[in-house]
């Protein structure tokens, strides 16, 4: 079983790279600071499960995602 920190990672992950954006642009478009961004991809912290929905909604809502531009 994936533990919570693994699953945050594959989740922020995922939705980076849904947008097509580098880690750096992610960082700038969504106001997110660059090593933050590192230790949640690299597993090494996590934000609040709110966070994730919301980072998702926006990202569905602005059509960030690849393909829906």
């Amino acid at each position: 079983m994936m533990d919570r920190r693994e699953e945050f990672r594959e989740k922020i992950t995922a939705l980076r790279k849904s947008t097509g954006m580098n880690r750096k642009e992610f960082c700038e478009y969504f106001g997110i600071p660059y090593d933050t961004e590192i230790c949640w991809e690299n597993g090494r912290r996590t934000a609040p499960d709110y966070f994730l929905r919301l980072l998702e909604y926006y990202i569905r809502m602005e059509k960030l995602a690849e393909g829906k531009k």
